[in-house]
Order: C-alpha cells, then structure tokens, then sequence
C-alpha cells in the first residue's frame, strides 16, 4: 500500500495535524518557593508526588482520556475468529496487487508500530502520494478513516488503497475477486468467515475480513496501567508531563481512548501552518474545510514518525514545538518540550507479537503439467 491514502487503518495515524494540542506550557509554579528552588530541578527532577495527588491526576485522566478498550466493535461487522484468520492473511497478501510485491504490511509494518517511518510511503512501481502513511494500531477507534476523513470506517478504507493506481494498482473490484479465487486457499476461508453465502469470495467481504482483523489492532500501555490504578506506571516526570498536558489545553483536541483520531481540527489554527494541502475541503467541497484534517492519535507517537500530513517534520521534539506554535500560539522552550515528550513516551504500548505474526498465506493453484 502507498503512503498518502492508505490503508489508514489507518491511515489513518501519526502526528500529523493533531499533535494540535501537544503545545504545552511548562509547569510554572508561583510564590516564594518558586524564587527558592533552582529552576532546572522544577522540569528535571519532579519531586515525587504524594498518593492523593496521583489519586487526583487519575481521577482528572479518567474523565478526558479514559482506557484503551481491547477492540473496536462494529455491529454491521461482527469480529469472528474466522474472520480475524482470514484478515490478518489478506493484510500480508500481495497478490491483490497489480505488481504482487506490495500489502497492507508494506506500508503499515505491524513490526513497526503500524507505519513504515517514511515521509510518504512507496507504492506501485515506486510512485509516492503526498500524504504520510499513519499507523493502523487503534485506528478502528478513530472518527473517520484518511487524514480527510473520506471513509467512515477500516471496512469502507480497506478497499480504497487496493484500487488507488499510486498505490496498490489494481484496475478493478471484480479483478481483486479474479485473484482471490485462483488462489484455491481462500475458498474455505471465505466460507468459514461468511456462512451461508452462496458466492463468499468478494471485494466488500475481503474488506471486512481485513477491517476485523483491524479491529483488534489495540496497543495498551503504561498509560492504561496508570488509568486503571497502578501508580508506578508512570514515572513522576511522565504525571508532570500529564498535567501539563492537561493544564495547557491540549486536550481540546488529544482525548479520548486514543487520545486523538476523535474530531477534525484546522492545521494552523492560531498561526497559519505552511501547506498547500488543502485536506478536508477536497472531499467536502466546503470552503471552511480548507487545512481542515482529523486529528491524529497520539496512541505509539514516539514510535511513529516523521510527523505531520506530509510526513516533513522528522522529530517529535519540533513537532511539539510547531503544534504549540500554530494550534496554541505558544513558543515553548527545551524543559517544556521535553516535559511534553515525557508524557507522550508513556503512549507508546504493548503489541500482540502472536496476533501481528505473519502467516502462512495459501499457495498458488498448481500449475497444469508442473
């Protein structure tokens, strides 16, 4: 799959747009002990806080992010074994592509956090979109799928990086069916997952096997641990970076399980951003969604740079710093920064090695005479 638009799952996210509130404002402390206290200790060497300090800054956690849940589920699309098993191996096949050398996998590495850490990611024959490839973990969580959010869900995103001509290539849905019933491997796997159904093997039923398997593409933490009592999993640095997370607004945008992924957001909304990019308003047509794209999450956004739509800003660091600038208004200095990015390191979450392992895809029909 390609970068730009693909498989959100997507694509779906990294920081892009929505680090929107990832601005922040150092913790300032008044009074006389401020006078008194070396300023470098304030952000370097958090104090360690008392039991119902960190009761409070749960309690006030709960309320705006809440914890991750173990799956997305739909009611149109039931989550099966079946269809997980089927899913997980459309997500590693190339041969629904029109070179047979690219997957979901190519772009959304399930080793790599659910991106491949390009700017933009390549697609058929090499061809680059403009867009940066976000991450597919607990993208089934989000609001709306692509950085515009022109899919309402990973069932409806599955199918549009396999017929983009930048990225999968393949000339139509009927030829993806072609393909999929020369391989002889998938004919009970279809059935299994779509009983009842007199023709199982179709391009929507291939895009909801993908979008269960999806589904389950959740990524806990020690921010969870944190949430669900467990005072250690966060550092006293990363409960100061929370609170100044919260205090400085960036919550606006960033909340919710995913702590993004749940609203659109104008990318410079203080500050005009330099783009010509003009997001959601290609897909609405309304004027007052020009820069306009869904926030991303920031669920794993230590690991899952470059940053930004485009993909253009390399570190997290400077990609805190443009937030606070452009959706805040706010100049941030190294300790605030850094606060910031302390918080942001405890998203980073725990991947099922077993159920992102690469399976053993069916084999080709034997050839006749071989």
């Amino acid at each position: 799959m390609r970068s730009g638009e693909r498989f959100a799952m997507s694509r779906c996210g990294a920081v892009g747009v929505a680090l929107c509130a990832l601005a922040v404002a150092a913790a300032c402390q008044r009074g006389e002990e401020q006078a008194s206290a070396p300023p470098a200790a304030e952000t370097a060497a958090p104090s360690t806080p008392d039991a119902a300090a960190v009761a409070a800054l749960r309690e006030q956690a709960l309320g705006i992010f809440g914890v991750l849940p173990a799956e997305a589920p739909n009611p149109a699309n039931p989550i099966t074994p079946e269809k997980i098993q089927l899913g997980r191996m459309l997500f590693f096949e190339p041969r629904i592509t029109l070179s047979g050398q690219l997957s979901c996998n190519s772009c959304h590495g399930l080793d790599t956090f659910g991106v491949d850490n390009e700017p933009t990611s390549a697609g058929h024959e090499g061809q680059r979109g403009e867009r940066n490839s976000p991450t597919v973990f607990n993208a089934a969580l989000h609001i709306a799928q692509f950085w515009d959010g022109r899919a309402p869900d990973v069932e409806e995103q599955a199918k549009g990086p396999v017929l983009n001509p930048v990225e999968m290539a393949m000339p139509s849905a009927p030829e993806v069916v072609v393909r999929l019933k020369a391989i002889p491997g998938y004919a009970p796997l279809f059935a299994a997952a779509f009983p009842g159904e007199a023709d199982p093997i179709t391009f929507d039923n291939a895009a909801r096997a993908i979008a269960a398997f999806e589904r389950r593409l959740t990524t806990p933490g020690p921010f969870d641990a944190f949430l669900r009592g467990d005072d250690t999993a966060l550092t006293p640095a990363q409960q100061q970076g929370l609170r100044t997370f919260i205090d400085t607004g960036c919550i606006t945008c960033h909340n919710g399980a995913t702590v993004g992924g749940r609203m659109f957001q104008k990318l410079g909304l203080v500050e005009p951003y330099p783009t010509q990019d003009v997001g959601r308003e290609k897909v609405t047509g309304n004027e007052a969604d020009r820069f306009v794209f869904k926030v991303p999450s920031l669920r794993n956004v230590a690991k899952t740079g470059p940053y930004f739509h485009d993909g253009s800003i390399a570190s997290l660091d400077q990609a805190i710093q443009l937030m606070a600038r452009h959706q805040l208004g706010k100049q941030l200095d190294a300790a605030q920064v850094e606060s910031i990015r302390s918080f942001l390191e405890a998203l980073t979450g725990n991947v099922d090695a077993s159920y992102v392992a690469k399976p053993e895809l069916p084999p080709a029909a034997a050839t006749p005479g071989a």
